[in-house]
C-alpha cells in the first residue's frame, strides 16, 4: 500500500485524526497501526506515529520447550502493554530475523502490545513437523507465566503464513486453552494436505457453498510454495543418498528468493549457485533441482502431487482435523494470495462456525502475510475494523 488515491487519503486521515472522539482509543489504535504497516507517507504517516508508543527490542533470548530451548526476542512498549503476544513467523530460514517480522512486530509493539517472536526450528528448514506444534503449546505455556509481562496469565497467540494454521492447533491443545485471549491465523491454512494439493495443481479448493456444477477456480500458485514441497517432501521422492543434496539445492534456491525482495544482485548470484547445485546432482535429484530453477511450477508440481496425496500428514498439521481454541479466533489473508489460497480462510471459518467465535477478513490490500497494496476506501475501512476488534480483546 505505497500510493493511495486522494479519496483513500482522506478516509484514512479521518480514521486517524477522528477515530479517538469518534470510536474510542481502540479503532485510533487500529488505524494508526494500518497506516504504519502501510508505511503510507506524508502527513497520515506522521499522525499514525503520534498514536504509536515507543518500544524497546530486548537481545535475543531462547524459551525452553519439550525439544529443546528456541530464540526468541522481545518486543516491549515503553508506556504501558496493553496485552502480551507470542508471534510465531512462517516457513522461512531467517526465523525471527525476517525483515516483515520484525518490522510487524515494532508495530505491534507500538500499538501497544508486547511481543514476542519464536523461531521454529523446522519450519526454518521447511519441514512440517508436529514438532513445531508442540513448540508453539510450549511457548505459550512459558509466556503465560511471565507475569511481569502477562499479569493475569493469559497472552495472545498471532501466527504467521503455515504457523498460523499450527498456531490454532497447539491454541486448542488443553493444556494451554485457558491460558489464551485470541488466536490470529495472519495468512494461515486449514488443512495441509488440501494446500499442498493446490499448490501441486493451481487448482483452489471449492467453498462449501459452490454450485455442484461450478467450474473449478484455477489460480498459478507461486514458485515458492512448490519448492517449500519439494524441500520437506524430499526424502520420499528421490533415493536416500541424494536428499541432502537435494534439499541443500532447493534452500539455496529459496534464500535467493527471500533475499530477491530486499537485494536482487545479491539474489541474482545465490540463483547462479543454485543452478550449479543442480549441475552437479545425480538423477532424479538433478531434472527436479532443474525444474525448481526453471520455476516450473506446472511440471514440477504434477510430478510431486502422487508423493502429496499418497502422503498421510498427522492430524496435528491441520486446524480442521484437531480441537479448536476456545478463545476467539481472527483469521486475516490476502484475497489473492499465491501461497495459501485465500478460500482456506473461508473453509475454516466455516469449520470453526459454532466452535468458538472466528472474525475473518480477505482483504487485498494483503498479498501473502504483508500488507503493502493500495486499494479501495471499503477495503481500508475492514482492515481497520479488523484490526481494532482484534486490539480490542
Amino acid at each position: 500500500m505505497r500510493r493511495l488515491t486522494w479519496r483513500i487519503a482522506l478516509l484514512a486521515c479521518a480514521l486517524i485524526v477522528g477515530a479517538a472522539m469518534a470510536w474510542g482509543p481502540a479503532c485510533a489504535r487500529g488505524a494508526s497501526l494500518v497506516i504504519r504497516a502501510a508505511q503510507i507517507q506524508g502527513f497520515l504517516l506522521s499522525a499514525a506515529k503520534a498514536e504509536a508508543q515507543p518500544y524497546t527490542v530486548e537481545a535475543p533470548t531462547t524459551v525452553a520447550t519439550r525439544h529443546g530451548a528456541i530464540r526468541a526476542r522481545l518486543y516491549r512498549p515503553g508506556i504501558r502493554i496493553r496485552r502480551t503476544v507470542l508471534l510465531v513467523p512462517g516457513v522461512h530460514a531467517m526465523g525471527i530475523d525476517e525483515p516483515r517480522l520484525t518490522g510487524l512486530s515494532g508495530e505491534l509493539a507500538a500499538s501497544g502490545l508486547a511481543v514476542l517472536t519464536m523461531e521454529l526450528p523446522d519450519l526454518m528448514k521447511y519441514q512440517f513437523t508436529p514438532r513445531s506444534v508442540d513448540e508453539i503449546e510450549d511457548g505459550i505455556s512459558w509466556l503465560a507465566r511471565r507475569h511481569d509481562l502477562t499479569p493475569d496469565g493469559r497472552i495472545g497467540v498471532m501466527g504467521i503464513s503455515f504457523a498460523g494454521g499450527l498456531s490454532l492447533v497447539a491454541a486448542g491443545r488443553p493444556t494451554v486453552k485457558d491460558k489464551i485471549v485470541f488466536v490470529l491465523s495472519f495468512g494461515g491454512h486449514g488443512s495441509l494436505p488440501r494446500t499442498l494439493k493446490y499448490l501441486c495443481t493451481g487448482i483452489e479448493p471449492r467453498r462449501f457453498d459452490d454450485p455442484a456444477d461450478a467450474p473449478p477456480h484455477v489460480r498459478p500458485p507461486h514458485d515458492y510454495g512448490v519448492a517449500v514441497i519439494l524441500a520437506s517432501l524430499a526424502d520420499r521422492v528421490v533415493p536416500t543418498e541424494q536428499v541432502a543434496p537435494l534439499r541443500e539445492g532447493v534452500v539455496t534456491y529459496l534464500t535467493a528468493s527471500q533475499i530477491d525482495m530486499v537485494d536482487k544482485p545479491k539474489a541474482a548470484t545465490i540463483f547462479e549457485a543454485a543452478k550449479r547445485q543442480a549441475a552437479a546432482l545425480p538423477e532424479p535429484a538433478a531434472h527436479l533441482m532443474q525444474l525448481v530453477n526453471a520455476r516450473d511450477v506446472k511440471t514440477l508440481g504434477a510430478a510431486l502431487l502422487p508423493t502429496v496425496e499418497g502422503t498421510e500428514f498427522p492430524p496435528s498439521l491441520s486446524p480442521e482435523q484437531s480441537a479448536p481454541p476456545g478463545a476467539p479466533v481472527y483469521l486475516l489473508h490476502g484475497t489473492d494470495d499465491t501461497v495459501i489460497p485465500s478460500v482456506e480462510t473461508v473453509l475454516l471459518a466455516h469449520h470453526l462456525e459454532g466452535k468458538t467465535r472466528v472474525k475473518y477478513l480477505l482483504s487485498g490490500l494483503i498479498t501473502h502475510a504483508e500488507v503493502d497494496r493500495a486499494g479501495a476506501a471499503a477495503d481500508v475501512v475492514k482492515l481497520v475494523s479488523f484490526w481494532t476488534e482484534l486490539l480490542a480483546e
